[in-house]
């Protein structure tokens, strides 16, 4: 058995607002150097740890962790469409070892997931088929939100699981970092929007879901033009957060509370969790050592972009 883990920014705006050629040239070189590791590396199956803005989950039933027996793409934003290779019977199995470890999940034998999902799966694997992959969902944009520590034990469980088998299993994360692009929060929308925040929101019209991203591609453009259009990015915390989990530090983040990374970096940051739980999950294979990281603040994308990688010292357990 052997593991190795890719964090990885995502980012719906790409194509529709870039930063320069120069800037585009050196995350395309990030993530191509990212896809030859993981490509080397050979995976059997993938664990990928994402968020949701509510295209898949909504407040009819908002879980805070949620693992898929089955799953789908919206293909919003003109990412990639269609159902993902989700290996059922093991996705059951890691539910329950996750449940047997104390920490409580949702499953779903029909779960939607956005750009979040799609993207990390296209860009480092080719696509949604050709690998099986267990999408694991952490609420990172609906109060209440789960915290750090949640996050943490939730990936540790999925790890011990996943050592258990005697295969390679590939440890994605998708989201963060700093950002804090324009999503509807519950507790100031109009009737209409709460409506489709409970739930009418699953299935889009077309026209409203273009109006949906025209909104954010415009955002994106105000905040290149006047970076306190929107939450600031907060680069000192980026940077900070990925030394700690360069370090093996993740409990330290245990203490964090969600108030308290909101204001610091922006309330879309909550999706760092799932690099916490992914690292976790990685931890489970023994002491690590990261590679590949890059990280910029990028505004016309509205985030702190950052990739890093990571394999066990000893990747024969």
């Amino acid at each position: 058995m052997s593991a190795y883990l890719h964090c990885m920014s995502h980012t719906p705006l790409v194509g529709y607002v870039d930063p320069t050629p120069e800037v585009l040239s050196e995350v395309d070189t990030t993530i191509a150097d990212a896809r030859e590791r993981i490509a080397r590396f050979a995976p059997e199956l993938i664990v990928l740890f994402g968020p949701d803005h509510y295209n898949g989950f909504f407040y009819d039933v908002m879980p805070a962790f949620c693992i898929g027996m089955a799953a789908e793409a919206i293909g919003d934003f003109g990412t990639a469409a269609g159902k993902l290779e989700v290996p059922k019977a093991l996705a059951e199995s890691c539910a329950q070892a996750v449940l047997d470890a104390g920490v409580d999940t949702a499953v779903s034998y029909c779960m939607q997931v956005d750009h979040a999902f799609a993207q990390p799966l296209e860009l480092l694997l080719g696509g949604l088929q050709g690998c099986p992959v267990i999408p694991v969902f952490i609420n990172s944009v609906a109060v209440p939100l789960p915290g750090f520590k949640r996050a943490r034990l939730l990936g540790e469980a999925i790890g011990q699981w996943a050592r258990s088998l005697n295969k390679r299993v590939l440890f994605l994360a998708s989201g963060g970092l700093s950002h804090q692009p324009p999503v509807p929060e519950l507790a100031t929308v109009d009737v209409r929007m709460a409506d489709r925040l409970m739930g009418s929101g699953r299935h889009l019209p077309a026209d409203e879901r273009q109006a949906r991203q025209n909104r954010v591609i415009q955002a994106a453009r105000d905040f290149v033009d006047d970076q306190h259009s929107l939450h600031p990015l907060n680069p000192t915390w980026d940077q900070g957060f990925l030394d700690t989990l360069e370090q093996g530090r993740l409990c330290d983040l245990d203490a964090l509370g969600n108030d308290e990374l909101s204001a610091l970096a922006g309330k879309s940051t909550h999706e760092v969790k799932t690099w916490v739980a992914a690292f976790a999950a990685l931890s489970a294979f023994g002491p690590y050592q990261t590679e590949g990281r890059y990280y910029r603040p990028i505004p016309e994308w509205i985030a702190g972009f950052a990739t890093l990688g990571a394999r066990p010292l000893n990747n024969n357990h």
